[in-house]
């Protein structure tokens, strides 16, 4: 009885009736971040609070049928939520908007901004990586791997297959991969890609430590890189191949693994059935990751020595990722809501 009515206030809350008098607001970019540290602004910030502040997100639209309530600059038409943290908090928060008569989010563009832990055979801390695919970690099969048969690499497999390379698995489509525009995409990174990233002391010092990593012993950069999300907090050398393995498994081949989140295959999801029923465009989805840390130790360290480290607000890289998620993604806001008489209708593409 208590769900019943529970279901019944948020039905209240939402029914167009409650906003008659209010035209919705047309909104030109959602920025969907993950958390925020503390409050959402003057304080240790987290994924929220450079947006808040620098894009001037003044506007609160209470959402108690959120994780946080809707910020909004009514002026330029850019709004910015905090979904929480993992695929189930995601979805629901993306999915709450969409439903949200207070909003007009037809024409609206989608940048997903958030920090994860980056393959050091890909990236260096700091860096930033716009994804193609994202590919699901926790739709699949388990058995313990003391039990795997023995020329398995490991006992996770795919849902509904016979094993780690069944190509002619069954496939229910329910969200194991998601592929992104591409041709936004370029348009973002041709854009974006000489953004100057912050560097600092405590970034060069880990780098270091990789010695058998080239790539991640460079400067920050900008690149093109696939997202596995799973809502397990994965870390080790073992499970990195394990993630380029999946990644390689649901792409066919077309995608690369760099970064390791917890969102992104829900936000798509949600994203996907509104689109379906005409309330978002979902080729206007744009997903950026920062490199606050690696998803494997540097050499001489175990897998739990380097995790136990590395833990929420003692991420290496984990200023510099937030920055350069903000210098990045900013650059296609602002450029989406300066240009909005040409990319209201018609969606930037790479040259």
């Amino acid at each position: 009885m208590k769900q019943l009515l529970v279901a019944v206030a948020l039905w209240g809350f939402l029914s167009p009736a409650v906003f008659a008098a209010e035209t919705p607001l047309p909104v030109k970019v959602v920025v969907v971040t993950m958390f925020e540290t503390g409050e959402d602004t003057g304080d240790k910030a987290g994924e929220f609070q450079r947006w808040k502040e620098r894009q001037k997100l003044d506007t609160v639209y209470p959402a108690p049928f959120m994780h946080h309530d809707i910020m909004a600059n009514t002026e330029t038409g850019v709004i910015g939520i905090v979904t929480g943290m993992g695929t189930a908090n995601s979805a629901a928060s993306v999915m709450a908007l969409g439903l949200d008569p207070r909003f007009d989010l037809r024409h609206a563009y989608w940048l997903v901004a958030g920090i994860s832990g980056f393959d050091p055979n890909d990236a260096s801390l700091g860096s930033v990586a716009w994804a193609r695919f994202l590919v699901d970690g926790d739709l699949a099969h388990e058995i313990d791997t003391r039990e795997k048969p023995a020329d398995w690499p490991d006992g996770y497999f795919p849902l509904f297959s016979q094993g780690p390379d069944d190509q002619e698995r069954l496939s229910y489509s329910l969200g194991e991969v998601f592929e992104l525009n591409g041709a936004l995409l370029e348009w973002a990174f041709q854009l974006t890609e000489d953004t100057p990233l912050q560097d600092d002391p405590s970034l060069a010092a880990t780098r270091k430590l990789y010695v058998d990593y080239p790539v991640a012993q460079r400067k920050p950069f900008v690149l093109v890189g696939d997202q596995l999300a799973a809502m397990t907090f994965w870390h080790g050398k073992l499970l990195n191949d394990w993630a380029n393995r999946w990644v390689d498994y649901w792409t066919r081949g077309e995608g690369e693994f760099v970064s390791s989140a917890m969102e992104d295959t829900g936000t798509l999801q949600s994203l996907s059935y509104l689109d379906a029923a005409g309330k978002v465009d979902k080729s206007r989805v744009l997903v950026l990751r920062t490199a606050s840390n690696f998803t494997m130790p540097p050499p001489g360290i175990s897998a739990a020595d380097y995790l136990r480290q590395e833990q929420h607000d003692s991420y290496a890289g984990l200023d510099a990722s937030l920055e350069n998620a903000y210098r990045v993604g900013s650059k296609v806001v602002d450029t989406l809501v300066e240009g909005w008489d040409r990319y209201r209708d018609t969606a930037p593409a790479a040259k």
